[in-house]
């Protein structure tokens, strides 16, 4: 387990875990009362900016051959922006108090192959209460790697690089996938028939999404369908291949800590803040770069304020910063070539067995045999 020592990060008290928790709540507080018409102004330009370049990319297909890479390109900013400005922020609840029904998490859907009301519970509810507390948090490896050293090594974790590639590639697949928990069913911990609702909504979604993208839209462009059907793979895989970066890139690169189920018994809410900062990392880069990650570049404070919107996270992100460095607590930021190359280190590194450590006595015992040997 990649404990709060490991990471540089000291153990608070209980009086000031309560008081760090008061801080953060009080930033969260602040921002509800503050929410109002540029919040919604925000999010309906961004939406805007999402339905032209939808539009556009579905235009360009018409194009012959010239248009088919703007196209492509169009398509796929569309994708990322309704998967992570849009989508994800909405589903968190983010703009439920604007009354709009369109961007109301219980009634919004997104464009990928994860069924809504699925990842609301699997997302909102396990990931986000349950932040990296191992063997609760379903999304510390997703079911399929192995990323902390308290997930026992089986030889099945020697693919781990080949399986963390499959994932980024068919990330949407992965999400929709993941709430069926195929390896608690293959562990005998879980029945088919607890997932029949579950799979029952992938499957109506997925037929939805295969319809859509790989035989409405191509049809509709006739004689060039073909390259519109290419055209639509490669969005989705583009889409894919960026969220899966930004996603783990602020959940396991270097210095994020993991927590056993034992040390979060009866948490108080000083607590989970506190698990919430450093179960996280952050991604630096352009104002650009943080709205194509739905500001979860962000990563920490999305975790510590999950339901204030995204856009937000910029202009407290520097509070939280020095909050942190008074109760000594590190703020894991960095940009996303090294953040990336800590994800990738922790992946190879937990695709073999963990090296064992020589026994205390075995320790002290050696240099009472190098003195006999002399």
């Amino acid at each position: 387990m990649t404990t709060v020592e490991n990471t540089g990060n000291r153990r608070l008290s209980p009086e000031e875990l309560d008081a760090f928790g008061a801080e953060m709540e009080a930033i969260r507080q602040r921002i509800v009362a503050d929410l109002g018409e540029k919040d919604s102004a925000y999010i309906y330009d961004i939406v805007k900016k999402q339905r032209a370049f939808e539009l556009a990319g579905r235009a360009l297909f018409y194009l012959p051959v010239v248009g088919w890479v703007p196209a492509v390109a169009c398509l796929s900013i569309s994708k990322i922006l309704d998967n992570m400005e849009i989508g994800h922020n909405v589903m968190h609840g983010q703009y439920d108090w604007m009354g709009d029904p369109h961007l109301n998490s219980r009634m919004f859907d997104w464009d990928t192959m994860a069924p809504a009301e699925n990842w609301k519970y699997g997302h909102n509810y396990m990931h986000h209460t349950f932040t990296n507390i191992v063997g609760k948090d379903r999304d510390v490896g997703y079911g399929v790697l192995r990323m902390d050293e308290d997930q026992k090594w089986h030889p099945y974790y020697l693919g781990n690089p080949l399986y963390a590639f499959l994932l980024m590639t068919f990330f949407e697949w992965g999400v929709a996938m993941h709430d069926l928990e195929v390896d608690e069913l293959v562990a005998g911990r879980r029945t088919w028939a607890e997932n029949k609702e579950i799979g029952a909504r992938i499957w109506r979604k997925v037929k939805k999404q295969t319809m859509k993208d790989y035989v409405l839209f191509p049809l509709l462009t006739g004689p060039l369908a073909p390259l519109t059907f290419a055209g639509n793979f490669t969005a989705n895989i583009i889409r894919n291949v960026w969220t899966f970066n930004i996603i783990f890139c602020g959940h396991f690169p270097a210095g994020v800590a993991t927590f056993s189920q034992e040390e979060c018994e009866d948490e108080t809410q000083g607590h989970w803040y506190y698990r919430q900062l450093l179960g996280s990392a952050n991604i630096t880069g352009s104002r650009t770069f943080h709205i194509m990650s739905g500001n979860l570049s962000h990563q920490i404070e999305h975790h510590l304020f999950p339901d204030l919107p995204a856009r937000r996270y910029p202009e407290i992100a520097e509070e939280v910063r020095e909050i942190c460095e008074r109760y000594g607590l590190s703020y894991n930021t960095g940009p996303l070539h090294q953040q990336l190359l800590g994800v990738f280190k922790k992946i190879c590194k937990f695709a073999l067995p963990d090296r064992k450590k020589p026994a205390a006595a075995e320790v002290r015992s050696a240099p009472a045999l190098e003195g006999v040997a002399a």
